[in-house]
C-alpha cells in the first residue's frame, strides 16, 4: 500500500469516527500518523530521474506576496493591473505555466508579487505542479488567495485544505507550547492553563507515535492535538492570508455585501478595475511594513528615499540597513515622529521606530 492510499484510509477513518471522550485518544493517534505520512509525501524523491524543473524566483524588494488560486480566477490579469509586468491572460485554464514575478510600488516600498500557476485539487500530492507552487508560497510574507466570486465557497475550502496539508497555516499564530526533546528522564508534562482538548495521556501517545520517549512539554494555552503535532513537526509556516474575491461585477449586490463583510476578505473586479486601491491599503496593513526617513545634520529630511522595515523595528535595525558597521560607531540618534514623546528626541539603539518617523544618526 502506497503513502497516498494510507493517507486516504486514515482520512476515511477520521471522518467515520464519532468525536467524543472515548475516541479522543484514537483520533489523536490517527492525526499523528496522518501528519507523518504527509511529511513523507513532501520529501523530494531520492531518484535522480525525477528531477523536476523548479521555478523559485529570487527574492527582491521589501516584501514578497504569493498569488495563489484555481486556474482562470484572474490572477494574471490582476498581476498585469497592479504591476508593469505583463502576464499572459486568456479565457482558458492553465494559461500561466511558470512563476511570473512583478513589483508593486506603494508608499515608497517595492512589494514583489508572484503570479503562480493555478492550483488544482490534489496539489499537495504533486498534481499539476502543485508541489512547486506550494513550495514558493511558503517563502512569501503574505498569501493572496484569489477566488472566483461566482463559484461560492467551494474554492476557498479546497485551497485551505491543500495548504493545510503541506503545513501552511493561514491567519493563525504559532501554538504557545514549549517542547524540548531530551536524552533521558522520560516525558515531563505541565500546563499553565486548564486543558480541554489535550490530556497528558494523549500527549504521551502522540509522542510515542513519533518515537519520542524523553521530552519536556509545557502547554501555555489550551491547544488541540493538531496544534501539538504542528509543534513536534516544527516545519509549519504561519502566515497572514487575504481572501480576494474577483469578478464581483457578475454577482448581485447582496452577495457582494456578504462576501465583503467576511473576515480577511476583499472584493474586487479586475475586468472593471473596481476596489483595487482599497486592496492595496489592506495588503499594506497585512505586510506590517514601516517607512523610515533619514536626515543629515543641518539638512532637511530626505522624503524621496525611505528605508522600509518590519513593524517593531528598532534604531539598530535602521543602522544595519544603512551600513553594517554603523551600529558599532553609534553614539545616539535624534528621532522626529509618533514614536517619541517630543520632537526631536534623543534615543538609543533599542528605541522602536514607527511609520514615517525621521531619524538622524550621530556617530562617535
Amino acid at each position: 500500500m502506497g503513502i497516498l492510499e494510507k493517507i486516504s484510509e486514515i482520512e476515511k477513518e477520521i471522518a467515520r469516527t464519532q468525536k467524543n471522550k472515548a475516541t479522543e485518544y484514537h483520533l489523536g493517534l490517527l492525526k499523528a500518523k496522518l501528519a507523518k505520512y504527509r511529511a513523507q509525501l513532501l520529501e523530494p524523491s531520492k531518484s535522480a530521474s525525477s528531477k523536476g524543473e523548479g521555478f523559485d524566483v529570487m527574492k527582491s524588494g521589501d516584501a514578497r506576496v504569493a498569488l495563489i488560486g484555481f486556474p482562470s480566477v484572474g490572477k494574471s490579469t490582476f498581476l498585469s493591473l497592479m504591476t508593469s509586468t505583463a502576464s499572459e491572460a486568456a479565457s482558458y485554464e492553465f494559461t500561466t505555466l511558470t512563476c511570473i514575478p512583478g513589483v508593486i510600488e506603494y508608499k515608497g516600498a517595492n512589494i514583489q508579487l508572484l503570479d503562480l500557476p493555478g492550483i488544482i485539487e490534489g496539489a499537495a500530492q504533486g498534481k499539476g505542479r502543485g508541489r512547486q507552487v506550494i513550495a514558493v508560497a511558503r517563502t512569501a510574507d503574505v498569501v493572496i488567495m484569489m477566488l472566483d466570486a461566482t463559484k461560492g465557497e467551494v474554492q476557498r475550502s479546497l485551497l485551505e485544505k491543500e495548504l493545510e496539508s503541506v503545513g501552511i497555516r493561514l491567519n493563525k499564530h504559532k501554538p504557545n507550547i514549549y517542547f524540548k526533546p531530551k536524552k533521558g528522564g522520560g516525558i515531563s508534562f505541565n500546563s499553565t492553563v486548564t486543558l480541554t482538548q489535550c490530556s497528558e495521556k494523549l500527549v504521551q501517545l502522540i509522542l510515542h507515535e513519533y518515537k519520542i520517549f524523553n521530552a519536556e512539554v509545557l502547554f501555555r494555552e489550551d491547544c488541540s492535538p493538531d496544534e501539538f503535532i504542528d509543534v513536534i513537526v516544527g516545519n509549519r509556516v504561519y502566515m497572514p492570508c487575504l481572501y480576494v474575491y474577483n469578478k464581483i461585477d457578475q454577482i448581485s449586490m447582496e452577495e457582494v455585501d456578504r462576501l465583503a463583510r467576511k473576515p480577511d476578505s476583499v472584493v474586487i473586479s479586475c475586468g472593471m478595475k473596481l476596489n483595487l486601491d482599497y486592496l492595496l491599503e489592506v495588503l499594506w496593513e497585512y505586510l506590517a511594513l514601516t517607512c523610515i526617513y533619514t536626515k543629515k545634520r543641518g539638512q532637511r529630511p530626505d522624503f524621496t528615499d525611505a528605508i522600509i522595515l518590519r513593524k517593531g523595528a528598532s534604531v539598530e535595525h535602521v543602522c544595519h540597513r544603512i551600513h553594517r558597521s554603523l551600529a558599532s560607531q553609534f553614539k545616539y540618534a535624534l528621532v522626529w515622529g509618533t514614536s517619541t514623546k517630543y520632537s526631536p528626541q534623543r534615543v538609543g539603539l533599542t528605541h522602536t521606530m514607527e511609520h514615517e518617523d525621521v531619524i538622524q544618526i550621530v556617530k562617535k
